[in-house]
């Protein structure tokens, strides 16, 4: 039912097979769950064409990246759609404001080799850059090694396009910007979200904890009044793909960095190194990074 419902005007790839199910069935963790079916859409259309028809079949939908997730984040029982085949452009590159915008499918790598002739880069920059595609990295708020300086994906989305579950195709972004949607779906539901967010203010400021790497959850504090302006592509980044499936990304971009210095310094402890670290980022360094002896070991 579900296959004959996607071949309905669907153009990208449509797997049904039990090589491509056994294929996506496995991600960099350790789990394995095989999927009813796999697609690769080639556009927004074709993803709208697919959450309807699992929607109307009544099966979740995953959406899967480079597969680098260590959880068990794209692997599920139902759909999994496939965005780095077919739909990993960059759709706007606005080098004058430091912007572009990219669909899900887009690796990492390949977008900073885009940005570097301009001398620009996106900067959360994950281990797994040569694979990991920004749709992932926003749904999980990815952090990166230079995370210090430039924060998380959090910090550097600016706004997200977006299909929600009963099928609304909605824009998420700030606030005072974007204050002018005319989607009745969506601004019903976007008024409940800031109600959420004004009415639990207090409750949030006191139970979220201060931290600059917190990727876990959902980011209810991006809806609460005051502070940093209200960005409700804010609460998608890290809901792994739960609130709503992800067509268009607008990022924040950032001037490639010039000259470098490295510096080393040698513990006798583990716990020397790891207590040394609160001075060490008082120095406002690109990055902080821990090689202990079983790496040391481990490399020769």
């Amino acid at each position: 039912m579900l296959e004959e419902a996607m071949r309905q005007g669907f153009r990208g790839d449509i797997m049904f097979d039990a090589a491509s199910r056994g294929r996506y069935s496995t991600d960099a963790s350790f789990y394995q769950i095989t999927p009813q079916g796999v697609a690769a859409p080639r556009s927004s259309e074709d993803v709208e064409i697919a959450l309807a028809a699992a929607r109307e079949a009544g099966v979740p939908v995953t959406g899967r990246g480079g597969g680098t997730s260590q959880c068990g984040q794209t692997v599920n029982s139902g759909l999994i759609l496939d965005n780095s085949r077919y739909f990993n452009g960059i759709i706007e590159l606005d080098i004058a404001n430091r912007r572009a915008v990219v669909q899900p499918g887009v690796v990492l790598d390949e977008l900073n080799g885009a940005l570097k002739p301009h001398g620009l880069w996106f900067p959360v920059d994950v281990s797994t850059a040569s694979r990991a595609t920004i749709g992932g990295m926003a749904a999980n708020n990815s952090c990166g090694g230079r995370s210090l300086r430039y924060g998380t994906m959090r910090d550097n989305v600016i706004s997200i396009d977006a299909v929600m579950h009963d099928g609304t195709v909605a824009h998420f972004g700030p606030l005072e910007r974007d204050r002018v949607r005319g989607n009745a779906t969506f601004d019903l539901v976007a008024a409940d979200m800031l109600a959420l967010g004004s009415e639990n203010a207090r409750l949030i400021d006191e139970r979220f904890p201060k931290l600059t790497r917190r990727v876990g959850g959902y980011n209810l504090d991006a809806l609460v009044p005051g502070g940093r302006d209200v960005n409700l592509s804010h609460l998608l980044v890290g809901s792994e793909g739960t609130l709503a499936y992800f067509t268009a990304i607008e990022l924040k971009l950032w001037p490639v960095v010039g000259e470098r210095v490295l510096g080393i310094c040698h513990f006798p402890t583990f716990y020397q190194a790891m207590d040394a670290t609160q001075h060490l980022v008082s120095l406002d360094p690109l990055s902080v990074e821990l090689v202990d002896s079983t790496m040391i070991e481990l490399s020769r």
